[in-house]
């Protein structure tokens, strides 16, 4: 008898065990969705950005930056990279590595800053609203923010859950956006959907004194995918909207993390370890249209063995000597806008797993 209530218990405790499991599996899949294409996004105003349009023959400048939601510190490592944490360390860690890249974005005093992985309410950053903190730090600018992860509660890893997201990407402009756009770029069909984003880039419209549009295209492509072909369609959709643009006449410039070797032979560069399973694949720059190209590729030879590297594996805390680095954010550009200059802001990824990426640039003339 005693054995038979001991297997009877046993059953009930595995069928709830089950039953949990069943309704967590069937909670991830029912909750996950996908944001709709072509979603128009709200421009936020705060005091007064620059009245006029832009110039020709002006030199401007721009800033990307992937924050990593403030959770890298220089010591710090992502599970999904093969690293320990998947949360900041607490919550004064991702306020502290949010106001360090505020201070590095605001010492370069850009015209227009392109940042990624900003949260707006996430377990992983202990609720704090990074996006709220930046445009407080910021005045007289115009800016435009997509969501592109909004996940269900993650249980893994076990112990300290990644837990539920709701991140995303904002372009930031001190002259004034006319309008802005989010499209939802292709993605993994598979199970790795669900800890991908829900990859995305924007175009923001700012007014050029010509009657044209320099339209600023915010990327963060795809990572976590097994599948080589799905990148290549994102950047596919991305040459497709941007052709259209450039055909119209429009000043084209993309910038963002790109998850690709944007400089294609970034190890040589860097001298960097080898990976066994390099994740940042060279940039498939022949898919871009006619008339786009990568800053990188109008550099010398000599400027381009000069440059930083932009992003750090976080499998590890950083070492200079033994991180995986490479160059995985920086801009596109159309030929009617012309490189002054490009390089990265080197602070050793003391807020972020990727540096700051700064570029100057100004309009030319249609001829």
């Amino acid at each position: 008898m005693r054995i038979v209530r001991i297997l009877k218990i046993a059953g009930i405790v595995l069928g709830i065990i089950f039953t949990v499991i069943l309704s967590y599996v069937a909670y991830v899949f029912l909750t996950y969705h996908r944001i709709e294409d072509n979603q128009k996004l709200n421009v936020y105003t705060k005091g007064k950005a620059k009245k006029q349009d832009v110039t020709l023959d002006t030199e401007y400048s721009i800033l990307t930056y992937n924050i990593g939601f403030g959770a890298y510190s220089s010591d710090y490592s992502f599970f999904m990279d093969g690293g320990k944490y998947s949360r900041a360390y607490n919550k004064q860690a991702a306020i502290d590595n949010i106001n360090g890249s505020i201070k590095v974005v605001k010492s370069k005093d850009t015209d227009f800053i392109f940042l990624q992985e900003v949260d707006l309410k996430a377990t992983r950053s202990y609720g704090v609203n990074e996006n709220e903190m930046i445009l407080d730090a910021f005045d007289d600018i115009s800016s435009a923010f997509a969501v592109n992860y909004d996940s269900p509660y993650l249980i893994y890893p076990i112990l300290k859950p990644h837990g539920k997201t709701k991140s995303g990407m904002s372009t930031i402009s001190k002259f004034p956006i006319i309008d802005s756009v989010r499209r939802s770029l292709p993605i993994d069909t598979s199970v790795y959907k669900l800890i991908d984003l829900d990859r995305c880039y924007t175009k923001s419209r700012i007014m050029v004194e010509n009657g044209k549009y320099l339209c600023l295209y915010n990327v963060h492509l795809s990572a976590y995918t097994k599948a080589e072909s799905i990148v290549n369609n994102q950047i596919k959709m991305l040459s497709e909207d941007i052709k259209s643009d450039l055909e119209a006449g429009n000043y084209i410039i993309c910038g963002g993390d790109f998850n690709q070797d944007l400089l294609g032979d970034s190890p040589s560069i860097f001298h960097t370890p080898v990976m066994e399973e390099n994740w940042a694949k060279p940039f498939p720059s022949s898919l871009l249209p006619s008339g786009i190209m990568v800053a990188y590729d109008i550099l010398s030879e000599e400027l381009r063995g000069m440059l930083a590297p932009s992003c750090r594996n976080a499998d590890a805390p950083y070492n200079k000597e033994t991180s995986f680095v490479t160059m995985v954010d920086g801009f596109l550009i159309s030929d009617n806008v012309e490189l002054n200059s490009i390089e990265t802001i080197d602070n050793g990824f003391l807020y972020s797993d990727h540096n700051p990426v700064m570029m100057k640039f100004q309009l030319k003339p249609v001829k």
